[in-house]
């Protein structure tokens, strides 16, 4: 007979933990950016993210069973048109072509040879390619900026052809922004999206379509779809040459084609078969044949995987482990995906549709924590203000090797997730594992304004940016309190960019939260306008009010301007290359509570710009946070690595 020691007794926020910083750091790879490619347009490709190379892309490649790395060091497969980049490499054949971050320069790899460049060295930049290979060129996405950066000139984006020589000819221009090119299969026809200040894609898209002429110029381009109100993503070509597109015209971004002229609806269903467009690239659905259609859609904030056959309209589930699957790619008789779960890390896999069989190619977490230390969320959804229903996972404090003193409740950390139209998901994240294995509780809550639960649900943040995200959080605290699943004076709340307004709107007008922690996030509503980038220089005409209405509620709103309010401590973390949350929005909050006496800690890094990608950052920025959650509640610390607390009182 064998006998287990019996679990260690320690205080919530304070169990010893095999999920370590590094472990987090080291742990996790980036995954994205499936494509197919190959002579038979059976390879697979992705890219892989490296935190020990500053955060480096590497394009894989899976051919036949062997899986090589195309683009070794220095190369790093990433571009910043929007900012947010994404759609950084296409595939033609066998030979690849993607855009080099260090130089924004555009190479062309034949095979397993070296890659070379074709553009040169210059303001632009480029995205979302789509090869012509009968005319020798790309379409591509172009975003040429100023030659003095300190004129703040907006850079001018556009639809244009990058020959395999180097030369460039624009398709299309005159709109603010250009995404998602797709050449038709015959070559004949470019469909392709447009929307204008002040409007995000999310909110009004049109989607373009005009004939390719003989000397690849652009014949006239007709408008098929879209407008102010009306949301167009993913368009892409059927095998036999027909349009299909996704729309939220019905109030949720549902399938759609051009048929005969006329826009067909193939699926209507109260969920979404995508997602908003911050990164180019993105797909949730692809061709098995001109009328089979696998696709993902989310319901409720879970991905499901299904077979769409087109004319019947009819959904047939394929099952699968994954909560959340992101993007996927179809070829004959197989799909691949990237997808997650509670206890599955992301991770791309092929699944033959012969047998559903699943093999997974690469994980994001090669070495998994034993699941004793892992903790399984449940899927909640509770009232929040005015009748709204807010939705959010919970995370309950696990370790198999500790508990907590009877009659004690966890500390929480409420996350409110950036974007704001983003998503919380529920797929396996040791940076979710590093607390709760350490006894705190995670909420992790899709606030009204996130993706996932239809246009309605996601037009609820218009106007009420920093009202109705903050009001969610705070119902989601409260509910767990209420229920005895949380310490009501151990109550955290943490985000990042637009998570971070939310995070210090919470603490600066409400009084729930105990604690608070802000990654790059937005104190000063007026001078987010005045720094931001071109691709949401309008954004804050959506999620607070247009200018000059917007004056008051800039004051209103803005924590920086209510600095007397706050009285709670707060950690601050910020890159200093950040172009999309520039320093001094956390610079200027620092300096307001260093001088109120509030404590406060501020970890400025170099080198990193809006979220971090170097490894060393990222366990300095959690040993950091775990240190002055501990010390602010009066924890033991043990041996985490201290940081400087300013105003600590004696």
């Amino acid at each position: 007979m064998t006998f287990s020691p019996a679990p260690l007794t320690a205080p919530f926020g304070t169990w010893p933990s095999p999920i370590e910083a590094a472990t987090v750091a080291a742990g996790s790879v980036p995954l994205s950016s499936l494509m197919l490619g190959g002579d038979d347009g059976m390879d697979l490709y992705w890219l892989e993210g490296r935190a020990a190379e500053a955060g480096r892309n590497a394009l894989q490649r899976l051919h036949g069973e062997q899986i090589d790395e195309l683009t070794p060091a220095p190369f790093n497969v990433r571009t910043r048109v929007h900012e947010y980049g994404g759609g950084a490499y296409t595939v033609s054949g066998d030979t690849i072509f993607f855009s080099n971050f260090a130089d924004n320069r555009l190479y062309m790899q034949r095979g397993d040879g070296d890659a070379h460049p074709f553009t040169n060295a210059g303001r632009q930049r480029f995205a979302d390619f789509v090869p012509d290979s009968r005319r020798q060129r790309l379409i591509a996405v172009r975003e040429e900026h100023a030659e003095d950066p300190a004129s703040h000139a907006q850079p001018v984006n556009t639809l244009c052809a990058v020959g395999y020589d180097g030369s460039e000819t624009v398709l299309a221009q005159g709109h603010d922004f250009y995404s998602s090119p797709r050449l038709s299969p015959d070559g004949q026809s470019l469909a392709w999206l447009t929307w204008d200040h002040p409007r995000m894609p999310w909110q009004g898209t049109e989607l373009w379509l005009a004939e390719v002429l003989h000397d690849g110029s652009l014949g006239k381009a007709v408008c098929v779809a879209g407008g102010a109100e009306e949301s167009i993503c993913q368009p892409e070509w059927s095998p036999d040459g027909q349009l299909h597109f996704v729309s939220d015209r019905s109030g949720w971004w549902n399938l759609y084609r051009l048929h005969s002229g006329k826009v067909e609806a193939l699926c209507p269903i109260e969920a979404e078969f995508a997602g908003p467009h911050w990164t180019f690239g993105n797909s949730m659905y692809g061709f098995l044949s001109a009328n089979d259609i696998i696709c993902t859609y989310i319901e409720q904030g879970v991905s499901k995987l299904a077979h769409l056959r087109i004319g019947s309209g009819k959904l047939e589930p394929i099952g699968n482990p994954y909560q959340e699957i992101r993007e996927l790619r179809v070829a004959p008789g197989f799909v691949a995906l990237l997808g997650g779960g509670p206890t599955i890390p992301a991770e791309i896999v092929r699944v033959d549709l012969a047998n559903i069989e699943f093999e997974v190619l690469a994980q994001s977490i090669p070495d998994l924590p034993h699941t004793g230390y892992l903790s399984v969320p449940e899927s909640i959804s509770y009232p929040s203000v005015n009748g709204r229903t807010a939705y959010a996972f919970y995370y309950p404090p696990a370790n198999q090797d500790v508990r907590a003193p009877e009659g004690t409740k966890p500390p929480v950390i409420v996350i409110s997730h950036g974007g704001p139209t983003g998503m919380a998901a529920s797929t396996l994240k040791l940076a979710t594992q590093f607390w709760t294995s350490r006894g705190f509780g995670v909420l992790d809550v899709n606030y009204g304004g996130s993706t996932g639960f239809g246009r309605a649900y996601r037009d609820a943040l218009k106007g009420q940016w920093g009202v109705v995200d903050v009001e969610d959080c705070i119902a989601g605290a409260r509910y767990l309190a209420e229920r005895g699943m949380a310490d009501p004076e151990r109550l955290i709340i943490r985000g990042g960019s637009a998570g971070g307004l939310t995070t210090l709107c919470a603490l600066t007008f409400h009084d729930t939260f105990k604690l608070g922690a802000s990654y790059y996030g937005v104190s000063d509503l007026k001078g987010l306008d005045d720094d931001s980038h071109k691709f949401e220089s309008h954004y804050n005409e959506y999620l607070i009010a247009p200018q000059p209405a917007a004056a008051a509620l800039y004051q209103q709103r803005s924590p920086i301007n209510h600095t007397d309010k706050l009285s709670r401590p707060m950690i601050f973390f910020q890159g200093l290359d950040d172009k999309v949350v520039p320093p001094q929005q956390s610079e200027k909050m620092v300096e307001a509570l260093k001088a109120r006496g509030v404590p406060v800690a501020y970890v400025p890094l170099e080198g990193e710009g809006h979220g971090f990608r170097k490894a060393e950052n990222i366990v300095r920025t959690l040993e950091a946070e775990l240190y002055f959650y501990q010390r602010m509640f009066g924890l033991p610390t043990g041996d985490a690595v201290q940081v400087e607390i300013h105003n600590l009182p004696a």
